[in-house]
């Protein structure tokens, strides 16, 4: 008999149609997110679980899945896994690393060039019919050519952003990462390392990839956020909670740094309601990644792993269950 896997939430329709070549597969085909206990219900029998970077997979789900075997993310973040449960009882977890580092890259350079120049802004003004004028002032942003970007979290993704900054824009830049890279990866990006507080004192571009932890929850509160320039922009294209939103807003709304660029939010899909209210933000609704290929790219991943755990394989992109 062919192991049963469920597909959590919509997704290509191929990538279900490959997945019923190996499996019995029962699929999400509606746009709608299933709560925890019909996730829990749904995956009784299963062998194997597709999901995204929403689905909570936690211990009590694992211990009421006993016949679960493999959870396959499509995302690179796992933080709404509990790996820790998973690996206790045998359960192999996977994401999807790599497939979407240079899309990724693109996406927080270009939210960060929108923020800088006040794109978004200046849109929403001109769309609002308030366009009778030009002067010399007008929605004057900053450089990002030749200014100082600065990186906290310099993993695949970060490294990506480092390249085009200091290649593309000719930007100084700095980072600050756990630990400093090998001398042979930080040399390629004319990288310099740099302790957190000196990063957020010089930065003029800030831009946040750390992976969510309980370590990086709040990352950047109201201390970090004093120290920064007046003139600064800051992007999170992380996870929400690495930012305190509440505190930022309150940042933004004072012009203690002078505006942001944000793709992910604490307690999304829901937007902090102050956040709302400042005009010197750009908000996007968590679509970094969000090209097709990249997307597909990352959906075929998860399959492969699938095919791989339940067919008694290594898994292609393990997540390693955090030391004792």
């Amino acid at each position: 008999m062919r192991p049963s896997v469920l597909v959590a939430r919509q997704v290509f329709p191929a990538i279900v149609t490959r997945l019923r070549e190996h499996f019995e597969v029962e699929a999400n085909n509606e746009p709608v997110d299933w709560s925890h206990a019909e996730l829990m219900h749904r995956l009784q029998g299963k062998q194997g679980v597709f999901v995204a970077a929403t689905e909570k997979i936690d211990a009590a789900l694992v211990a009421g899945c006993p016949e679960l075997r493999a959870v396959c993310s499509m995302a690179v973040g796992y933080n709404n896994i509990d790996v820790a449960a998973c690996a206790a009882r045998g359960i192999v977890v996977t994401n999807a690393p790599d497939v979407l580092t240079e899309t990724t890259a693109d996406f927080g350079f270009a939210l960060m060039m929108a923020t800088a120049r006040r794109i978004a802004e200046s849109e929403h003004f001109l769309r609002a019919g308030r366009w009778k004028r030009w002067s010399v002032d007008f929605f004057c942003g900053a450089d990002v050519h030749g200014a100082t970007l600065g990186i906290l979290g310099m993993g695949r993704i970060g490294q990506a952003i480092a390249r085009r900054g200091a290649l593309g824009f000719g930007m100084r830049v700095i980072y600050h990462n756990r630990s400093r890279l090998a001398p042979d990866v930080e040399a390629p990006l004319s990288a310099c390392w740099v302790d957190k507080d000196v990063l957020l004192a010089q930065a003029d571009h800030l831009i946040v990839v750390v992976p969510y932890s309980a370590a990086s929850h709040h990352a950047i509160g109201s201390r970090e956020l004093a120290l920064m320039k007046p003139t600064a922009t800051l992007i999170n294209i992380a996870r929400g909670g690495v930012v305190d939103d509440a505190a930022l807003a309150q940042a933004l709304a004072e012009r203690r740094i002078a505006a942001a660029g944000l793709d992910v939010f604490e307690g999304e899909p829901s937007v902090h309601p102050a956040l709302l209210a400042v005009p010197n933000v750009v908000l996007t609704p968590h679509i970094a990644s969000a090209t097709e290929a990249t997307r597909r790219a990352m959906a075929q991943l998860a399959v492969d792993n699938l095919i791989a755990v339940l067919g008694g394989r290594a898994p292609l992109t393990p997540v390693a269950a955090p030391a004792s």
